[in-house]
């Protein structure tokens, strides 16, 4: 019975070997500044995690093809790069990354911050909660952001003149706002001064009553509002300013109130100062400074209440970066073309055997 066990003990261990040479066997080899594999492995992470992004549950062999091609394209761009002595820099890896998780929040956040809202919100640590979303954990999905960030610079280098040119018309940016005009609207919204005195966990005490002096002093027009934001540049206990707040589920949430509470804050007059509120993490006081009532937009109103962007220059922006979007897709198609040679790629699976690999996965 024992040598039975350690037989399949052996066959177990020697089939999950050939699972893993398989999963290591080359696909191709891009070797234009450096010689790079790309294996089944990867292809498969790839894959993975363009499922997760597209919300499907298995590609096609051609899909597949396809986002081999990717790879292959994008190793020739980013060691072209790499040879012409660009670099990105981890720091602007982690900026990138910080700025797409804080949109996806609604506000600006640490990583350490974004991790606890997804610890709070899911229960799973940010690797595990990146590996759900993109199949990779942080450190892969950063150096995959490194290299599309790389890929782009270089091909922003080589095409910067003509990109310069890409510009919608002044009958598109008119078209555009005829056919989505009831898209521009203002909702009602109200300007708050938001001041919030984070928690620390060991003199929560101290700090609310420093918050209920701040608090007295407002009420009393002892502290203006440009006292409160003067004062943060000697005081980091606190944070105080001014915010646009519309009538939404989400930015009551942010507020720590339920949407019942919006709505009665929608409800007072310029000028009212609230109580002192307690959240989980801070105590925090508001006050209404300005009120907008909903409204549609023409071209030459602003985009939000206190600012200078016009609805034109909004269509304009948004129009330009459509259009320099679709002008890369096409240089990166022309500049991979040119690298995408057999000196520079050594393709090891192609035709038939390539298909009969993709088909079994």
């Amino acid at each position: 019975m024992k040598k039975l066990a350690l037989g399949l003990a052996v066959f177990f261990v020697s089939a999950f070997a050939v699972f893993a040479q398989n999963d290591l066997q080359p696909l191709a080899v891009v070797k234009l500044n450096k010689s790079e594999t790309i294996t089944l492995r990867l292809l498969k992470t790839r894959v993975e995690m363009y499922q997760k992004q597209n919300g499907v549950s298995s590609f096609t062999v051609d899909q597949k093809k396809d986002i081999l091609s990717a790879i292959i394209d994008e190793k020739l761009v980013v060691q072209a790069a790499q040879k012409a002595g660009m670099q990105i820099t981890d720091s602007q890896v982690d900026q990138y990354f910080l700025q797409s998780v804080s949109q996806q929040v609604g506000q600006q956040v640490t990583e350490a911050q974004f991790a606890d809202i997804v610890k709070q919100q899911t229960g799973l640590s940010l690797d595990d909660f990146m590996k759900q979303q993109v199949g990779m954990n942080v450190s892969d999905y950063k150096l995959f952001l490194k290299n599309q960030l790389l890929a782009q610079q270089y091909v922003l280098s080589q095409k910067q003149n003509e990109i310069k040119n890409v510009a919608p018309s002044d009958e598109e940016i008119r078209s555009f706002y005829e056919l989505n005009k009831a898209s521009f609207v203002w909702n009602d919204m109200m300007k708050l001064f938001l001041v919030i005195y984070p928690k620390d966990g060991k003199n929560n005490a101290d700090i609310k009553k420093k918050a209920e002096t701040a608090l007295a002093d407002l009420k009393a027009k002892k502290l203006t509002y440009d006292k409160i934001k003067a004062n943060m540049e000697k005081d980091n206990s606190y944070q105080g300013g001014d915010l646009i707040v519309s009538k939404t589920a989400q930015h009551a949430q942010q507020l720590g109130i339920s949407y019942q509470e919006l709505m009665e804050l929608f409800g007072r007059d310029i000028g009212y100062i609230s109580n002192l509120n307690e959240t989980n993490d801070n105590f925090q006081f508001y006050a209404v400074r300005q009120k907008y009532s909903a409204k549609m937009l023409g071209l030459s109103d602003v985009v939000q209440p206190e600012t200078t962007i016009t609805v034109y220059d909004y269509i304009k922006t948004n129009l330009t970066q459509q259009k320099q979007s679709q002008f890369l897709m096409a240089a990166v198609q022309d500049i991979t073309k040119s690298l995408d040679t057999p000196q520079n790629v050594d393709r090891k699976k192609t035709g038939d055997a390539l298909d009969k690999l993709l088909s079994n996965w």
